[in-house]
């Protein structure tokens, strides 16, 4: 079978198509993230891909998932975050009740705020595909424990997106979209605005110390100028605090 290589992203490799399949490297946290796809799909939530097993040469088999990536598709409407928020609920909840796998390992660069629950941990534009209606995100090899306010700041900041030299008054429309989508309460409205900073703040600190150190992929990254990107978006999430909480009382 002829395979494609799949680009896109900037972590991933080894990735190709292979007609309705994706093939990409095993890893020691894939049988848990594999049980956890099963999980969420045997819910019956949206926006999951197929786990179908391992190919011959030790690869994972995910079923291929037609569309345009999110990057790629103009910015999502007002009611389009809505929904997203409401998908990453429903992805939530579903995964409340999900029993981890004996051994289970994971693999996630930027250690979260607490172990709720498992969490996709990279829900970006980049990592949505949109057929349509339809939407699937992909590349869950980074999913580990979590909270639900972590990855919903995720979200937020990079669908909305809440970037430097963005205007406050219109990004705070389009954050409240996914917040409302999402149906937060109360008590988790008032820590979000910092949740938003800290999230933001995390991503930049990975690749500054990828920086220092020399890890891949994030020195690289640095010196592409995605630190500039992150520590920019975390100034000005912090710098307009005020806003975010008032639109979110």
């Amino acid at each position: 079978m002829t395979e494609e290589l799949l680009a896109g992203g900037n972590v991933a490799d080894q990735v190709v198509r292979a007609g309705d399949t994706v093939r990409k490297p095993w890893t020691a946290a894939t049988p848990a993230i594999h049980a956890f796809l099963r999980h969420l799909s045997a819910k019956g939530v949206e926006g999951v891909p197929g786990v179908l097993g391992r190919d011959e040469q030790g690869r994972q088999v995910l079923a291929f998932v037609p569309g345009v990536q999110g990057e790629s598709a103009p910015p999502m409407t007002v009611p389009e975050l809505h929904r997203l928020g409401g998908l990453v609920r429903a992805l939530h909840d579903a995964s409340a009740d999900f029993v981890f796998p004996p051994g289970a390992v994971w693999e996630c660069a930027i250690p979260p705020d607490g172990a709720d629950l498992v969490c996709h941990q990279d829900l970006a534009p980049w990592n949505l595909i949109r057929d349509g209606d339809t939407w699937t995100f992909i590349d869950w090899d980074a999913s580990a424990p979590g909270t639900r306010l972590w990855d919903l700041a995720y979200v937020a900041q990079t669908f909305a997106p809440l970037l430097a030299g963005g205007d406050p008054a219109t990004d705070a429309k389009r954050l409240r979209a996914v917040v409302d989508g999402y149906g937060l309460d109360d008590a988790g409205r008032k820590m979000f605005p910092e949740k938003l900073v800290e999230r933001t703040r995390a991503m930049y600190d990975l690749l500054e110390n990828g920086s220092r150190t020399g890890v891949m992929p994030w020195s690289r990254l640095w010196d592409e100028g995605h630190g500039v990107h992150w520590g920019g978006a975390a100034d000005y999430l912090a710098a307009h605090l005020p806003t975010w909480r008032s639109v979110l009382q």
